[in-house]
Order: structure tokens, then C-alpha cells, then sequence
């Protein structure tokens, strides 16, 4: 017998999936942007259920305060700081080694989010802010993709299945962005693993009812979820599309066609780091990096990126030209720091 009517004889017998139905996962395209714990849980179901493609992107590396709810990563590889994406890759290619995980060491932004995500069936959120959300939001209207919302922390977590015209976007449901610092994150409240499943499962199987196309089955509401108190609530938004928005409403993309294309500078919440992402298409030589600093401070070098500490910061070198700069959340810090090692 072959080996995939073995693996996926369950989902066989499954009425909404059946053989029919497992041959349309097979040919279908799915992107994952961001590989922390929702990513994680949301890959293993997909690659599990024989997604024949699955795209994973995620700019972050493995450290050990991951390993407590990022399901597919291990101490080796916190221990050699392995991107996400690669690590993910490694564990998912041993899990079904056959579909495609195509894996992207890449922060998705304005200049590679078209490239990266609209060939796809289905794009899920993976993240854990909302710039890289509205930015998806901006991709899959103007594409006319339906993408699905998670987010987790503590033991609270939420999920909507965003399909446009169909439902509101994003914008129609979050006008404006919570200010900085005025939001719980992982990194400030903490988060439990429990949450994290439970929201990836409720987004993995609407992804799937998507790829099936079983229209009559999916959510129309926005999920709420509370573990710890035992709290379930829904927010019906078959009328919550406004017919101002300016996403889905007028059209206008302004995260895609951002004002400012300047350098990119993200203090990242909760975790004394700045990100610093070059303004055009640099690249790094992490070689020739590697030489040029050996000299000042502490370097180790990878395949996928250069950790170089010197004073009391640490510096992680990515080849797509961002650096993430440890030890401080002070923005003209970092950026003095960056202009004085790397130029």
C-alpha cells in the first residue's frame, strides 16, 4: 500500500476531507508568517494534514526561553541559535518528507510581502504584532486571499477567519493599532502553552475548511478564549464591515506603499532589543563581517547569521541586512552602535 494512503487514512475516512478532499490539501499552498509558538503548532498541523506547500517566514533565531511552548524546536537548537525557519524546516521535513516546506530567514515588510505571500491558497498568522498583521491584512485584500488571524498571550487568546469581500478585513475590525507599550506581549505577561494550541487549532482547521473549500462550515465570528478562568466568547462579525475602511473599503494599501522607506528601527517590546533592518536591498557578507570584527569583541559565526558581543551588548547579524542589537531598548543606542561597528 502506499505510504500516503497509510498517513493519511484517517482523514480518509473523515466525511469533510475524504480521498477527494486530501488530494486538494495535497495541491494546495499555504504561507505561515512568523515561526514563534502559534507558527510552530500551526506548521505541525499543516504538514501533518499533507498541505502539499507550505511557505514558513519568520526574521527570529531560537533561544531557550522559546522551548517552553514553540513545539518544534529543541536545546541543540537554542544551542547552535538556529533561525527559526531552518529549524523548523529540519523537524518538519522529518515529520512528512513528502511536501515542500520552503523556508524564509527573512522580517516580512513592505518590499517582499507580495513576493512572498501571494501565491498562496491561504495565509496564516503566525505573528505577534500588529504592523506585520496589517501588512498581511494590505496583501491578502488586494489579492483577494483569505488569511486568518491569531494571536495569544498569557491564557487569553483570539482568532478570525479574514476572507474579503466575504467578511470585514482587518482594518474593518482594527482600525488603528493599540499604541506601543500599551499591550500585554509574551515577552511582558508571559504566556502559557495550553493558549497556543488552542488557538492554532481553531485557526489549522479553518485553514483546512478554506483549502476544502466548505464554505458552509467556516467561522464567521471573532474567538475568545480564557484558559485559566475557563472563559469562551464569540463576537459575530457578519456586520462588522465598514464600507469606509480604507483596506477594504477605498483600496488604499498604504502598508504596502509605506511614505517612509527609510531605515526600519523596532524597539522590540519586553525584550531590551532593537532591530535595525537596512533602508534598500543590502546585503551582508557574513565572512567577510566576521574578519572585520574578530578583531574588537567575541565573534560566532553560522551558515545563517554572526553573533558579535562587545561591551555589554550583542549584536545578531542576519545576511538579509537587519541586526538585532541586545542589551538595550533605546533606539539612538542602538542605532550608534550599529553605525559604529557595522557602518
Amino acid at each position: 500500500m502506499d505510504i500516503n494512503e497509510i498517513r493519511y487514512s484517517r482523514q480518509h475516512l473523515f466525511p469533510y476531507i475524504g480521498k477527494n478532499g486530501q488530494q486538494k490539501l495535497l495541491n494546495s499552498r499555504v504561507a505561515i508568517v512568523g515561526m514563534g509558538a502559534l507558527g510552530t503548532a500551526l506548521a505541525n498541523h499543516l504538514v501533518r494534514s499533507g498541505v502539499g506547500y507550505v511557505r514558513i517566514i519568520d526574521r527570529d533565531f531560537v533561544e531557550y526561553s522559546n522551548l517552553q511552548r514553540q513545539m518544534l524546536y529543541d536545546e541543540a537548537d537554542a544551542n547552535q541559535a538556529l533561525p527559526k525557519a531552518i529549524a523548523a524546516k529540519n523537524k518538519l521535513q522529518l515529520i512528512n518528507s513528502s511536501i515542500t516546506v520552503d523556508a524564509h530567514v527573512a522580517d516580512l515588510t513592505w518590499k517582499n510581502a507580495e513576493d512572498l505571500l501571494t501565491d498562496m491558497d491561504v495565509i496564516l498568522d503566525g505573528t505577534d504584532n500588529f504592523e506585520i498583521r496589517y501588512l498581511i491584512n494590505d496583501v491578502a485584500v488586494k489579492n483577494q486571499i483569505p488569511w486568518i488571524y491569531g494571536g495569544a498571550v498569557s491564557s487569553r487568546g483570539m482568532t478570525a477567519t479574514i476572507n474579503t469581500p466575504k467578511t470585514p478585513c482587518f482594518t474593518c475590525l482594527f482600525p488603528t493599532a493599540p499604541a506601543p507599550g500599551t499591550t500585554e506581549t509574551c515577552d511582558t505577561a508571559g504566556v502559557i502553552g495550553p493558549i497556543i494550541h488552542v488557538v492554532a487549532a481553531y485557526q489549522a482547521a479553518e485553514a483546512l475548511k478554506l483549502l476544502l473549500n466548505d464554505q458552509e462550515h467556516l467561522s464567521s465570528s471573532l474567538r475568545n478564549f480564557e484558559l485559566w478562568h475557563n472563559d469562551y466568547s464569540e463576537i459575530n462579525l457578519a456586520k462588522a464591515r465598514r464600507p469606509e475602511c480604507p483596506t477594504c473599503g477605498q483600496h488604499d494599501f498604504t502598508h504596502l506603499d509605506p511614505k517612509d522607506k527609510s531605515e526600519r528601527v523596532i524597539s522590540l517590546c519586553g525584550r531590551n532589543s532593537v532591530q535595525i533592518s537596512s533602508a534598500g536591498d543590502a546585503f551582508f557578507n557574513l565572512n567577510s563581517l566576521a574578519k572585520k570584527l574578530a578583531d574588537i569583541g567575541s565573534v560566532m559565526e553560522t551558515p545563517y547569521l554572526l553573533k558579535f558581543t562587545v561591551e555589554d551588548y550583542e549584536m545578531t547579524i542576519f545576511h538579509d541586512g537587519r541586526v538585532l542589537i541586545h542589551g538595550t531598548g533605546d533606539k539612538v543606542v542602538a542605532k550608534n552602535l550599529y553605525a559604529k561597528y557595522i557602518g
